[in-house]
């Protein structure tokens, strides 16, 4: 038996993976598999345990660098809509891990439950911003959530209550392979009002980020007390360039790939910031960003 049999309709071999990251860079999946439902999944997931074959999900590719030889073992998509579902019960929102983090926010602020707007311009999935932490000066996902159904590396499922999730900043305690749905407990606030502030908020942080059609990626944690951004500034380094990759000019902690950039591009340019700003600065900089 093969790692594909049975699973043909949901898994490709040496699929491209660049065009599914942000930067648009990287070679290919040895296999990639978009499972339709938990039950297709969990024997996916079974089956790669038995062969010994790694596996990892890949959401919005928002937070992934994949290098130019690409991804051995198995590469998951949650964005079936088996995975994608976003359901608001009372003051409670109900998202599935594959869900935009965007479409989220937008419903519970249109339906007039407060908490989650301060995250408002940050791309991803419920599951990779939970997984992460994601936060802005205004909260981070973590202290909304109450609940949150898991899958091991083994298949099997598990539900994490409040008192099981530990967050801490951009890292959370939910480290086991997929993270299904999560529950969160939300404020009740004016629809009109939270829309407000949401707009401003948004406009406030896109005034200070690349623009939207660039191929960017936010590469560096913000040591404690401190902006990345501004430390990666004072170091000099603002348009610093490795081949086709680039120090935004507009923010100091986020990269831009222009044509015929390559993933060791960014690793070697990643190596410069995070040198010179430990030589100028004595900070040492921690990578956000997931290199596959």
């Amino acid at each position: 038996m093969t790692l594909v049999s049975g699973f043909e309709k949901i898994v490709r071999q040496d699929e491209p993976l660049d065009e599914r990251t942000w930067l648009k860079l990287g070679g290919v999946a040895s296999f990639y598999a978009e499972p339709k439902s938990v039950d297709e999944l969990a024997a996916l997931v079974r089956r790669c345990c038995d062969e010994g074959v790694p596996i990892r999900v890949l959401g919005s590719g928002s937070n992934v660098l994949v290098r130019d030889e690409g991804v051995s073992g198995m590469v998951v998509s949650l964005s079936g809509v088996g995975f994608t579902d976003i359901q608001i019960r009372g003051n409670r929102l109900v998202a599935g891990g594959g869900a935009k983090l965007a479409h989220a926010i937008s419903e519970t602020v249109r339906s007039g439950l407060a908490g989650l707007e301060p995250l408002v311009g940050i791309p991803g999935t419920i599951g990779g911003a939970l997984h992460g932490n994601s936060g802005s000066r205004g909260g981070d996902i973590g202290q909304w959530a109450c609940r949150a159904t898991v899958m091991t590396r083994s298949g099997e499922i598990l539900q994490r209550d409040r008192e099981d999730l530990v967050f801490a900043y951009r890292q959370s305690s939910l480290d086991e392979l997929v993270i299904l749905s999560a529950e969160f407990l939300l404020e009740d606030e004016d629809p009109e009002l939270l829309t407000k502030r949401m707009q401003k908020q948004w406009i406030v942080k896109k005034a200070g980020q690349p623009l939207s059609h660039q191929n960017v990626a936010n590469v560096f944690k913000n040591p404690r007390g401190m902006s990345a951004g501004m430390l990666i500034d004072q170091a000099g380094l603002k348009g610093t360039r490795v081949g086709g990759v680039e120090v935004s000019q507009q923010h100091a902690n986020f990269i831009v790939a222009a044509e015929g950039a390559t993933s060791q591009d960014v690793l070697r340019l990643i190596d410069i910031i995070r040198s010179r700003v430990a030589e100028r600065l004595g900070v040492e900089l921690e990578t956000e960003l997931e290199i596959w």
